[in-house]
């Protein structure tokens, strides 16, 4: 099967919009590496917190409720404001969106990083969430409107799905060192250099845009019932470890929310501007992608969180061990996106690479089930951090497929709505698998057993869970998700190419 065009109309304009020639070759490259760099320093600041976490509970005097909020004011601001955000960079200019996210988020860094209590980290983190929001909703966006060639535009997204895949793992390893070598203040100081760089060299090589202009979709009923939506359903989702998931408050904060985003639904299907066009939504590629996406990186929160955990508090490992252990993962991820996935999607095409490594992934969990209590590093885990290139496969392909229909006009929209699914999906494998391994754990110290066995065996029943919502988005991807023909996919590059 070819490999499935990220945009359906490469070549479309904006309407209204002065045409502008595509920039040169070297440009785009340095742009390309400008959004790298940006979205590695974003994801790294979502992973590298978690092996801090100890660290900054001591020296601030966090409750273990409050702590909690150090990440969840980040994935709260963050997923509720990314689909807003990208239609925002629609509207005013994609590259505008970027560099006010980035100045936020630097900003933030710096208050994070001289934070003296509490409260004003967890602000800090909204603060970081919410810049985050602006600058990664429109980083696919810009990136599909400056690669429109399909080969080019494969090896674009898997550079930048590198970043997404690896930057988690490479974000413990550099928050377990900044953490044991000087003090987890320094894990958000750091972002003060990358963040004046990113800003610097998107001004020099980001090109510029205009947008639509506010008019073309200043739907502000919208924009208030999506945002207000995402934010409750996040809210309640991240605190069903606290409340569960029958509870009052759980059950009225999830209604609500429902009916907040059936309400935007509803308002865009009416509105004579809308904020989010339902065409957005009718290619069946992008709505089984956003679905396999939640699946998966629910899933695999289980990998790159629990892992982290076991390590620790099962086997002993220090922060920095744990991120070093984890670092084979990252290493592989690197060198399958990097190397081969564009290849591979451009020979068998997406759909079947995607498929492809969700079957190494389902076999990462399944051997991660059977971990045992005093597992040894060589046999045990190395295997499966080396499986862990199924994501290498699974995310460019996967985050091409997202893409796939978004026009000029749409395409930070379209962005947009791809980062705000998988930040639900990164919401509900915190809420479901992080209470299920708490929960089994909890009931086998109240029948006695060890504590390290204990553990060991939430984690397997988190990973076994995992496993199967992995065979979920398997099922989901085979049954959705189609590509064109190889004709159809050679007329599509050929006008691409002019």
């Amino acid at each position: 099967m070819p490999a499935t065009p990220v945009a359906s109309d490469p070549s479309a304009r904006v309407a209204g919009s002065a045409p502008t020639a595509p920039p040169a070759p070297r440009s785009r490259l340095l742009a390309l590496a400008v959004l790298a760099s940006a979205m590695l320093m974003i994801v790294l600041d979502g992973s590298v917190v978690t092996v801090a976490m100890p660290a900054i509970q001591q020296d601030l005097g966090f409750s273990p409720a409050g702590l909690s909020w150090v990440v969840n004011a980040y994935l709260i601001a963050f997923g509720s404001l990314l689909l807003l955000a990208g239609r925002l960079g629609d509207l005013i200019g994609r590259r505008r969106m970027f560099l006010a996210g980035i100045t936020v988020f630097t900003a933030a860094s710096l208050l994070a990083g001289v934070a003296g209590s509490p409260a004003v980290l967890v602000l800090a983190r909204f603060l970081q969430g919410a810049g985050s929001a602006a600058a990664a909703a429109v980083s696919l966006g810009i990136l599909v409107t400056l690669f429109v060639e399909p080969a080019e535009r494969a090896r674009a997204i898997a550079v930048f799905s590198f970043t997404g895949a690896a930057g988690a793992s490479i974000g413990q390893v550099l928050g377990g060192v900044l953490t044991d070598a000087l003090d987890w203040h320094w894990i958000f100081i750091i972002n003060l250099p990358i963040g004046l760089a990113a800003l610097a060299g998107a001004k020099a090589v980001l090109p510029a845009d205009r947008g639509l202009g506010l008019a073309a979709g200043a739907d502000l009923i919208g924009a208030l019932l999506v945002t207000a939506g995402l934010m409750l359903g996040i809210y309640t989702v991240v605190m069903v470890g606290e409340r569960g998931w029958t509870s009052a408050p759980t059950l009225a904060s999830g209604a609500v929310a429902v009916l907040l985003l059936l309400g935007f639904v509803a308002r865009q299907a009416t509105a004579r501007t809308p904020l989010m066009p339902l065409r957005i939504l009718r290619p069946r590629s992008v709505r089984g992608a956003n679905l396999v996406q939640i699946l998966m990186v629910a899933a695999l929160f289980s990998f790159q969180v629990l892992v982290a955990l076991y390590l620790q508090q099962v086997r002993g490992y220090s922060a920095a061990r744990t991120g070093l252990a984890m670092l084979p993962a990252a290493v592989v991820i690197g060198a399958v996106s990097l190397g081969v996935s564009a290849r591979l999607n451009a020979r068998f095409g997406e759909r079947n690479v995607l498929l492809a490594g969700l079957l190494l992934l389902i076999g990462v969990l399944g051997l991660l089930v059977r971990v045992p209590v005093h597992a040894d590093y060589a046999t045990d885990l190395l295997p499966v951090m080396l499986l862990a290139a199924g994501f290498g496969l699974a995310l460019p392909a996967l985050t091409t497929l997202g893409m796939s229909g978004a026009g000029e006009a749409d395409a930070g929209l379209a962005s947009g709505l791809f980062n705000t699914t998988q930040q639900i999906g990164m919401a509900l494998g915190v809420a479901v698998l992080s209470t299920l391994a708490a929960s089994r754990t909890e009931s086998l110290l109240a029948a006695g057993r060890d504590r390290a066995e204990a553990l060991t065996a939430g984690y397997h029943l988190a990973f076994g869970v995992g496993a199967g919502l992995l065979v979920t988005a398997f099922v989901l991807a085979l049954v959705m998700l189609r590509g064109p023909g190889r004709a159809a996919a050679a007329r599509e590059s050929a006008a691409a190419r002019g």
